[in-house]
């Protein structure tokens, strides 16, 4: 059973229950100035970035020592795994999670001073469905332990984002799966390409069987290198059964993606890739070389001939043989362009010479399937309801496959979806004709389209959007091995957030410009710009996330003389900021002389 519990002298059994600060100098969470704190931790990253670049390990060291003591830190990684992760609501084996602002400063607080003799927790065993029907097992740290490594992250990620290898794509800041498609077709597009032969390639069971040994030996002197292996070795608890983990990372931890990525790093090395280091060319991939695009543990590799595939093959087999991880032979294969291949939900295929990316089959399929379950499962709802739980969906897909030739897939996704409706209002009002159907339900609800067919809700206006509705967007390839944490790139990715802004409406992307992208209550990024979400399901979770969290709020100004009494500015804020808007209406004084 969960339990929400807030602390009252101790979080877990890490120590002391006395924060080790100056006497009275308590952390107040509403009053933060997240501006501020993100500042001082993106300067403090930026640090450790340029010294690992420069190969100034012991200033490196250093660095992260003070980001691991730093006050700004914990409380971001509080903030991140309580207020901003999906999960934040989901206990560990303790049955602990934290929602209210003391709480959130109390916990902050034990991650900054306590963390050195805490003694990690193992994490609890829950299973999600994954794609081929089979279950993907999760493991869920305590709460605290995921502070901790929310924590970790900011110190140890800078360090290594100095290193990856430039076509390393999956769970790194800045970059995400459109990225990895993007590189794939700027490689193969042009009619004349050499690369037409493609290893497409998987892991078997990457993130549990990391070995542990030589992920260690990659984080050699990290000052929290103790505290990571602690989470590694922690073990899992299944059924209340305590198990032990002699290897592997648990997916579910904040730390996991990194710790893969950092496991995974020297692949392209490793397959023979090579890269111009000097010269106009720098940067970019030899002519005989293979191309490897990776992104987490799927990856390609791109090759001008099947014997250069087959050799690839091999280079990595025998690489990755002593880090405890193996090809997944059955989804591992070897084919010509001609064929295509699907990769991260695409399919790839040169068509009579012209390369088109298109979303996969099988991705319209589970996404078709999808659909048809939740409408089986709105049987005798309302039209309100359909709408309200079918457009995150619609609204998550189609902007994940935006930037391919998605046109065809759209309007055949919205066919399915009109027959889905319309199935559901007939069996919602089996004694009324098919004309009454169709003028209750549908009609040309979206005053901004010709189309009459839409499916909506007459009492609310409410109504279900179509796929086709959105624009095909080119996603433009993020340059060479750029990372946000270079701080010499700096204008590089305030152009680039520019180019791109998040799939919100109108209304919303205006009032983040003119709020600089910065939420009115508390000060703090409205939207994690530099953390694009990684996969379709996050897509569509982020989607969902950020139409609850970040709302239009009518703020009230002050009034004063040259104002009218019904002044007003549309801002948009934080949903856990909004209560702050209610406290401070009603405690604030008035500006406005007393009405007779």
């Amino acid at each position: 059973m969960r339990t929400t519990t807030e602390p009252t002298g101790h979080v877990g059994r890490h120590g002391s229950a006395v924060v080790n600060g100056p006497e009275g100098d308590a952390l107040d969470w509403g009053s933060i100035d997240w501006a501020e704190v993100e500042g001082d931790v993106r300067r403090l990253r930026q640090r450790i970035f340029t010294a690992s670049q420069a190969g100034d390990l012991a200033k490196a060291r250093s660095l992260q020592k003070l980001m691991l003591r730093s006050r700004a830190n914990a409380v971001l990684s509080v903030r991140r795994v309580t207020e901003l992760n999906a999960g934040r609501k989901t206990a560990g084996v303790d049955g602990v999670v934290v929602v209210s602002a003391p709480g959130k400063a109390f916990l902050a607080a034990s991650v900054q001073h306590h963390s050195g003799s805490w003694t990690p927790k193992p994490v609890k065993r829950v299973y999600i469905p994954k794609a081929n029907g089979k279950q993907r097992p999760l493991g869920i740290p305590v709460l605290f332990d995921r502070c901790l490594q929310a924590q970790v992250v900011s110190a140890l990620e800078p360090e290594w984002e100095a290193r990856f290898e430039p076509k390393s794509y999956g769970f790194r800041p800045g970059r995400g799966c459109h990225d990895a498609i993007s590189c794939i077709y700027a490689t193969i597009s042009r009619t004349t390409a050499r690369r037409v032969w493609v290893l497409d390639a998987d892991l078997a069971s990457a993130f549990d069987r990391i070995g542990h040994s030589p992920l260690l030996a990659q984080l050699d002197g990290f000052p929290a290198r103790g505290l990571i292996e602690g989470w590694l070795k922690a073990g899992v608890v299944e059924n209340g059964v305590l198990a032990p983990t002699e290897e592997g990372a648990p997916q579910g931890g904040v730390i996991s993606p990194l710790l893969l990525s950092v496991a995974l790093h020297g692949m392209e090395q490793a397959a023979g890739a090579r890269y111009h280091s000097s010269g106009s060319k720098a940067g970019t991939t030899m002519a005989d070389s293979p191309v490897v695009v990776r992104y987490a543990d799927d990856q390609v590799a791109l090759c001008a001939s099947r014997e250069q595939a087959e050799q690839v093959k091999a280079r990595l087999a025998e690489w990755l043989r002593p880090r405890g991880l193996a090809f997944n032979e059955d989804k591992t294969r070897i084919v010509h362009l001609d064929d295509g291949f699907d990769f991260l939900g695409f399919n790839v295929r040169r068509y009579r010479g012209k390369l088109l990316i298109k979303p996969s089959k099988a991705a319209m399929r589970r996404h078709r399937e999808r659909l048809a379950a939740e409408m089986k499962a709105l049987r005798g709802a309302n039209a309100s309801a359909v709408v309200q739980r079918l457009n995150p969906i619609i609204r998550g897909w189609s902007t994940y496959y935006r930037g391919v030739v998605s046109s065809e897939a759209f309007s055949k996704l919205d066919t399915h979806v009109w027959k889905l409706t319309y199935k559901w209002a007939r069996r919602s009002h089996p004694n009324k004709s098919k004309g009454w159907v169709v003028n209750r339900y549908f009609d040309a609800f979206n005053k901004s389209r010709r189309d009459r067919w839409v499916f909506g809700d007459r009492d609310s206006g409410a109504y279900l959007l179509r796929h086709a509705w959105t624009n095909i967007v080119r996603h433009e390839l993020v340059k060479g091995a750029a990372s946000p944490d270079d701080p010499a790139l700096a204008d590089y990715w305030a152009r680039r957030r520019q180019r791109h802004p998040p799939p919100l409406d109108g209304v919303s992307l205006r009032l983040i410009k003119a709020q600089r992208g910065r939420c009115s209550v508390c000060g703090g990024l409205l939207l994690l710009a530099d953390h694009e979400p990684q996969g379709l399901p996050e897509w569509e979770q982020w989607l969902k996330v950020i139409r609850k969290a970040v709302r239009k709020q009518a703020v009230t100004a002050e009034r004063g003389p040259e104002m009218a009494d019904d002044a007003g500015k549309i801002r948009l804020v934080h949903a856990q900021c909004q209560p702050r808007l209610t406290t401070e209406a009603v405690t604030k004084p008035s500006n406005s002389p007393a009405r007779p």
